[in-house]
């Protein structure tokens, strides 16, 4: 085969001086890369993953850094967040104690023995500042507090021997339970000036009691505080003995049990029955102590 002869034309390219690029010609379609140019290897893949990684690290390398300049922060300078306390829940509402004196109504039994229940809670009425003058269910009536708790004071006026009547209709109509219902009476059987409190009981007698607990369907199981008058002298009559009224050192010992009734009452009322029990039944009257 005898090698094709090029235009002029095609020597004027421009190609580079003969020597650096050898032309053949194969076939007519085919020409060859320059014999003298290198076949270099491709390196911008490697490059570009250590340029990635270097990227990674620094990335790193920063992160580890905020998350140190995070932890070294105390805690006072971190951001506080204050929830919302609970709205406490108000207690449920107490139900009131009724204390009942046991006595007579009417000036010609005022000072006597067997009015020494209404002596009592008048002394309280006045001690915390409790009205008495509402007649209601067939009582001289009046409310009050002691601490946190709500007290009824109550002198029945049906005289003693119906003293259940007035008794029963307030227990009935307020749902007073029977343990926080306290009668306060006179007892014969009790040194005079001596105070007992027990948490239930029978009547011993006493016609006041004995009412009370038969409006109260036969439940002896109310607390009661016995006011000691001792008995009478000699063969004085129960029934006159009872409706004496009391001289001026007998009045002078009984403001004294008064006075210990009181803080009886307070502490059953706040610090629970046992207590006050264990605080009444160990006194001693101004008698004993004299």
């Amino acid at each position: 085969m005898k090698a094709a002869v090029f235009p002029s034309k095609i020597a004027n390219l421009g190609l580079p001086p003969s020597g650096r690029f050898a032309l053949f010609f194969r076939s007519p379609a085919t020409f060859l890369l320059p014999a003298t140019t290198p076949c270099r290897k491709l390196t911008r893949g490697r490059r570009g993953s250590e340029s990635f990684m270097s990227q990674s690290s620094s990335s790193s390398q920063l992160f580890s850094s905020l998350s140190n300049s995070f932890s070294t922060q105390s805690e006072s300078e971190l951001p506080q967040v204050t929830l919302p306390s609970p709205k406490p829940k108000s207690p449920p509402p107490q139900l009131p104690w009724l204390i009942v004196g046991l006595g007579n109504p009417g000036k010609k039994f005022e000072g006597t023995r067997h009015n020494v229940g209404f002596e009592m809670v008048d002394a309280l009425a006045d001690a915390e500042g409790i009205s008495m003058n509402t007649v209601n269910f067939k009582a001289l009536f009046g409310k009050g507090v002691i601490g946190n708790i709500p007290i009824m004071l109550a002198k029945p006026q049906t005289f003693m021997n119906a003293s259940g009547e007035s008794v029963g209709q307030i227990v009935s109509f307020y749902k007073i339970p029977l343990k926080q219902v306290l009668v306060i009476y006179d007892d014969l059987d009790l040194p005079f000036g001596k105070l007992r409190l027990l948490p239930k009981g029978g009547h011993g007698g006493h016609n006041g009691m004995r009412s009370i607990i038969d409006r109260l369907k036969g439940s002896r199981d109310f607390p009661r505080l016995r006011i000691g008058i001792g008995r009478p002298p000699g063969k004085m009559d129960t029934a006159n003995y009872v409706l004496r009224q009391f001289n001026k050192q007998e009045q002078e010992e009984l403001d004294y049990t008064f006075q210990t009734g009181l803080e009886a009452i307070r502490i059953m009322l706040l610090e629970g029955f046992n207590k006050s029990a264990t605080f009444v039944n160990t006194q001693k009257s101004m008698q004993q102590l004299s």
